[in-house]
This record gives structure tokens, sequence and C-alpha cells, in this order.
């Protein structure tokens, strides 16, 4: 979701997410004619170990405390399967976004 919308305090990372997307369209734009399928999956929350990444225990609790009432994170075999389309070659769809339901941002 960082790569359609800005969240306080995370420019560099929300920063780093617009640039994949605008990349990956415009990738998408010029391979398109040689049959090359460009898809930009925009996952919200995933439980991953990017957190463990975070030394700042503040931002650990108010993420664990917002994906709580964001009814949770997704498991990652949920995304890969919603990556796992089956579509014939003439068809590509362009973008994923797949978020928890109580996902707001």
């Amino acid at each position: 979701m960082a790569g359609r919308k800005t969240f306080p305090n995370h420019a560099a990372y929300v920063g780093t997410k617009f640039a994949v997307h605008a990349m990956s369209e415009n990738l998408r734009e010029e391979v398109a004619s040689r049959g090359v399928r460009v898809v930009t999956i925009a996952p919200g929350a995933v439980e991953t170990e990017l957190l463990s990444h975070t030394i700042d225990e503040q931002i650990k609790r108010d993420y664990e405390v917002w994906k709580k009432s964001a009814g949770g994170a997704l498991d990652p075999q949920v995304v890969a399967e919603a990556i796992a389309y089956h579509q014939p070659q003439n068809v590509t769809i362009r973008e994923i976004v797949l978020a928890a339901t109580g996902q707001e941002a």
C-alpha cells in the first residue's frame, strides 16, 4: 500500500514503493508489444520479518497495535495465491491490490 498512499514518518519507505510502482508500470508499457506481462503487486500489511530489522521499540509497539486494529496482517501464502493467477497469454492483470479487510489505509 505504501506505493499508493503516504504514511507519516515513513518518507523513505513510501518513496521507494512509489518508485517501484512507477518503474513497473513503465516497464509494462515498454515490453507489452513483445508479449511480456508485468504486474504490480501492492499488498497491505503482510507477516514478514521486516519488523525484526527495526531497532526502535516504539515503532514495533505502534505497528503491532495498528496491525491488530486492522484485523491482522496477511499470511504470505495468501499473497502468493493472488499472484499465481491463471489467464491466457493475451490477458494481463496489471495490478493486484490486497489487504486485510479491516485495513483502512
